[in-house]
């Protein structure tokens, strides 16, 4: 197995981190690690797999935030919706932050509570 280079572990944390796109355009989050994704697939395997796995977080995240939105709309879900509304960034962040710290050590990092839907 070939070392992971220099250049291959700064695309791969610079796919993680583009996810930080969402707070300035909304839909960064995903478009960041998508055209990484789209574009290093394929001659980067490391690069490719580390992108996929922030692609697929994202979206993960995007589907959970779409949940909490939903259950806020019902009185019940108050109780569970609003929670969760402030500890989704949290999440994100955290797991973003350490993503990128793995991805730049070489590391093949998998995000926890992610629905793994691009192949």
């Amino acid at each position: 197995m070939t070392p992971i280079s220099k250049d291959e572990r700064l695309w791969a944390m610079i796919a993680h981190l583009s996810a930080f796109a969402m707070y300035a355009t909304g839909i960064g989050h995903i478009l960041g690690p998508l055209i990484i994704w789209l574009w290093k697939r394929d001659g980067n395997p490391f690069v490719a797999e580390q992108a996929r796995e922030a692609l697929n977080f994202q979206i993960s995240f995007t589907i959970y935030v779409a949940a909490a939105v939903a259950l806020c709309l019902t009185v019940v879900g108050l109780v569970i919706g609003v929670p969760a509304l402030w500890a989704l960034p949290v999440f994100q962040i955290v797991c973003i932050i350490i993503a990128a710290i793995k991805a730049n050590d070489g590391v093949h990092f998998r995000y926890p509570l992610t629905l793994r839907l691009i192949k």
